[in-house]
């Protein structure tokens, strides 16, 4: 492409990020405005299922032209009264919306939540399997509600989002990094939108270790928003450019597996697996603890596993019969579940709370010696606290393969040299020298390695205990503590003039 060229296609992605931005913000004030959302995990809820009947459009009209040029008879996945294009979104000649014929008000609230909502859950029983796009619409629209109350929030908000286009992989592109934020935003608003969001900095390096290659199979069996998934996609992509078409076709229908207990996690870790090129994720929902180890053979196992699972959560004494290790720390029921569906030399990389090392409860020890004992746990990075905004507890992040006993744990522990916060998150750059020196387990300042021999075999503790003088007090300096005041003042005076503008 020549120079003018490009600038001119740089232009133009510009233009329509600014675009899409827009849209999502105009979108995110009319639910404020509406009395059925009052949070950030309303207005992400919302817009998702918006956003994915908007998709569902746009990927039906894809199969149908291409049907067309084929020769072939396209048969659609929806009825035609059910469709974007009929209900949502009818246009006129000049091909904008027709509003004479587009529903509105008290009409439109009545075919969503009496005709269309009913008619999508129904899929769930038509469809041949839960791989399918079928499955998906049925789940979806069976788990969650429209919570938009007034028909005519609901109209300018549909008009908002028909502006959006999924017809290239840069608008793809583009609507995934919105979507992310929105999860962002959903996670730091607190209550329990903090468990589907992971740092995508954090999530980044545990891909980047893990190295996943094509042709391997990859699971979260806690799937929360999908970012391990989708950013393990991205990894391969970027690491193989010139793939074939089989191995393309294994990436969306083979590769990436996740199953997640609760209905806006699922929507959410659909939609944003869509948003980043899955056309059909196998995400299905389940509560994945409540399967019996004893029942997993090697057909359901996975070649990595990568997660970051809810801790601080309780299970029945009924969920708890399915493990060897009995407890109700939700955490330790995923760990369990982790090995037991890895293959033999599969790799993984967790998320778990610190004290899991050191606990001297009879599960937290049972746990770590069974972890030594049937997996080399290689790699323990030590996450300073802030990695997790909102949240009150420290983490690490196992990294592990299965088959073999551990012989030698390497530790690094990640000091940025500042206090995380909301205005100070995670980067990419704070993990650099952490994915450089665990290629070599070198030693540093902030890493060191420990036999296992040398590890109490009656305790199996694995605390993080720096030779090196340990972790290093950080003080702000007064103008980053200003700079986060100020921060937080925009913030609540956004708020208030939001509050304002409803009186």
């Amino acid at each position: 492409m020549s120079l003018p060229g490009k600038a001119r296609a740089l232009k133009l992605n510009q233009e329509r990020a600014i675009m899409f931005e827009q849209a999502f913000k105009n979108i995110d004030d009319v639910l404020w405005k509406d009395a059925g959302c009052t949070s950030e995990l309303d207005y992400t809820e919302q817009t998702s299922w918006l956003l994915f009947l908007k998709y569902l459009d746009a990927l039906e009209s894809d199969r149908a032209t291409a049907a067309a040029l084929e020769g072939r008879q396209y048969t659609h996945i929806l009825d035609e009264p059910c469709r974007w294009a009929s209900w949502a979104a009818p246009k006129g000649r000049d091909g904008k919306i027709d509003h004479n014929a587009a529903l509105t008000g008290d009409d439109l609230i009545g075919f969503v939540n009496g005709r269309l909502f009913p008619y999508l859950h129904g899929f769930k029983q038509k469809a041949s399997g839960p791989d399918t796009i079928e499955y998906k619409i049925g789940e979806i629209f069976g788990e969650i509600k429209n919570r938009i109350q007034s028909g005519y929030n609901l109209r300018e908000i549909i008009d908002h989002i028909d502006e959006l286009r999924f017809g290239s992989q840069t608008e793809k592109h583009e609507l995934s990094h919105l979507y992310e934020g929105k999860i962002k935003n959903m996670g730091n608003a607190g209550r329990n939108g903090g468990e589907y969001y992971t740092p995508r900095p954090l999530i980044r390096a545990i891909v980047t270790v893990t190295a996943p290659k094509l042709g391997e199979t990859i699971c979260d069996p806690a799937v929360g928003s999908a970012g391990f998934l989708c950013e393990a996609f991205e990894y391969l992509k970027t690491q193989n450019p010139d793939r074939t078409t089989a191995q393309d076709r294994a990436l969306q229908e083979r590769t990436f597996h996740g199953k997640e207990k609760k209905s806006l996690a699922y929507v959410i870790a659909i939609m944003n697996m869509i948003l980043h090129g899955i056309e059909a994720p196998n995400i299905l929902h389940v509560n994945t603890l409540s399967e019996n180890l004893a029942d997993i053979q090697e057909r359901d196992r996975f070649d990595i596993v990568l997660a970051n699972p809810p801790f601080g959560g309780k299970e029945r004494k009924e969920v708890q019969q399915n493990f060897p290790v009995r407890t109700g720390e939700t955490a330790f029921l995923f760990l369990q579940h982790f090995i037991k569906v890895l293959k033999a030399g599969g790799r993984a990389g967790i998320v778990i709370k610190n004290t899991f090392l050191s606990n001297t409860d009879n599960a937290s020890v049972s746990l770590r010696r069974k972890l030594l004992e049937e997996c080399d746990l290689h790699t323990v990075l030590d996450c300073p606290g802030g990695t997790f905004q909102g949240a009150g507890v420290k983490t690490v992040v196992l990294f592990f393969k299965k088959g073999t006993k551990t012989r030698r744990v390497w530790y690094y522990q990640l000091t940025p040299g500042r206090n995380l916060g909301k205005t100070n998150p995670l980067n990419d750059d704070d993990l650099a020298e952490f994915i450089s020196l665990q290629k070599t387990f070198a030693d540093s300042a902030k890493s060191w390695s420990v036999d296992a021999a040398a590890i109490d075999p009656a305790t199996c503790d694995l605390s993080v205990k720096n030779p090196n003088g340990g972790e290093e007090t950080v003080h702000r300096s007064p103008k980053e503590i200003m700079a986060e005041i100020a921060a937080l003042d925009a913030e609540s005076a956004e708020a208030l003039e939001k509050i304002r503008g409803l009186l």
